[in-house]
């Protein structure tokens, strides 16, 4: 019964989340008249946040594979909270900044047939690894919350299974959250 209420939290917190992404992402709320300054920073702390999680995910294998449970659940936990982080100065991010589009030299919001070309092939890259990036990081969430859960109650094996999927796809979500701002960060017009 425990489990059963415990999924159902775990859902509505990731459909809760995904719906507040979509709707601050899609820009109809209303924004603050001046735009915090801190704003303009936060694609590169994200990126910074993306990319320890990335190390601290390597690390938590590493401890859980040398049988260090407690170093594991720490790092595990501090990566969690770190990711809430993320996810906060992410949502922030793009309810408040202007829209950045690949290839957008001028800033103009208007990708030109020339900007198109200067960003060549490495534009579907970057589309590419963009659109798996979004769809695994909604994906990722509750599976996360399950595996945290599994893992807090210490229910190992059911906690083992997730984990063989939450892990790697956090992983390629982590390391692709930094490998997008690298690509974009190019084309920031603030």
């Amino acid at each position: 019964m425990k489990d059963k209420f415990i999924f159902r939290f775990v859902a509505a917190i990731s459909i809760l989340v995904f719906v507040l992404v979509v709707i601050l992402s899609m820009k109809i709320l209303p924004k603050p008249e001046v735009i915090p300054s801190v704003l303009y920073f936060l694609p590169k702390l994200n990126a910074i946040l993306n990319g320890t999680c990335s190390v601290l995910l390597l690390a938590s294998l590493y401890f859980i594979m040398n049988g260090n449970v407690a170093i594991h659940k720490r790092i595990n936990i501090l990566t969690f909270v770190l990711s809430a982080v993320f996810l906060l100065s992410y949502v922030g991010f793009h309810w408040l900044a202007p829209e950045t589009r690949y290839g957008d030299l001028d800033g103009n919001g208007i990708i030109s047939p020339a900007e198109a070309a200067a960003a060549g092939s490495l534009r579907y890259v970057y589309f590419f690894i963009l659109i798996t990036h979004i769809i695994l990081a909604a994906v990722v969430l509750p599976l996360v919350l399950l595996s945290f859960y599994y893992g807090l109650q210490m229910q190992v094996e059911k906690h083992r299974k997730l984990v063989h999927w939450t892990y790697p796809i956090w992983l390629y979500v982590t390391v692709t959250g930094v490998i997008v701002y690298l690509l974009i960060s190019p084309y920031y017009h603030f």
